[in-house]
């Protein structure tokens, strides 16, 4: 018994350290026992993937800005085209709608103070990554070979050079960041700072 709690609390962790994540294999929980039904209140097997069964926290109203079906490469190649007009720079933040911390941020963007910010500096994409298994070739493009997790803020200038290489992943807890913190970030990186 004690190694099966070990192997699901193991199996859990990934997302108890913050952020959207999902990357457990079934061999995990399938070596502790977990299965479809017995494991309701701790992990659940979806498909090959283990997931944490927790009550999301976003809110049903926040924002679901991601779009599967739209094309991301062609999106942000409209928006750099766009940014070299415009003189903004461009906001590519990769997320799913599944995602309490994606859709955490996005409604944070909605509030008047930083939708200020987003409107005047930023040409904006929503780039849908799924289970980080979609449009992967966006953020490579931009040399950040991994998403560890979602949502993922890149910032790039006009010309597409990456301006937070050591920031990107720092958003996986969005929803839980402070507004404060979050208005100053986009600020900062507002074309003329």
């Amino acid at each position: 018994m004690v190694v099966k709690i070990g192997l699901v609390l193991m199996a859990a962790s990934p997302l108890l350290l913050g952020g959207c994540v999902k990357a457990v294999s079934t061999t995990v929980g399938a070596a502790a026992g977990v299965t479809k039904g017995a494991a309701k209140t701790t992990v659940g097997v979806s498909g090959d993937m283990v997931e944490a069964a927790f009550e999301p926290r976003h809110r049903d109203n926040d924002p679901r800005p991601f779009d599967d079906s739209r094309n991301a490469m062609a999106d942000v190649n409209a928006a750099l085209t766009a940014a070299k007009a415009s003189r903004k720079n461009v906001l590519l933040v990769l997320g799913g709608n599944w995602c309490h911390d994606s859709r955490g941020l996005a409604a944070k963007f909605e509030q008047d103070d930083l939708a200020e910010v987003i409107a005047e500096n930023y040409e904006l994409v929503w780039v849908d990554v799924g289970y980080r298994d979609r449009n992967l070739d966006v953020p490579r493009r931009f040399g950040v070979p991994e998403l560890y997790g979602t949502p993922t803020v890149l910032v790039l200038s006009p010309d597409g050079e990456l301006l937070n290489p050591n920031s990107v992943h720092e958003w996986r807890t969005a929803d839980s960041k402070p507004y404060d913190e979050t208005l100053s970030y986009f600020q900062t990186y507002a074309p003329g700072q």
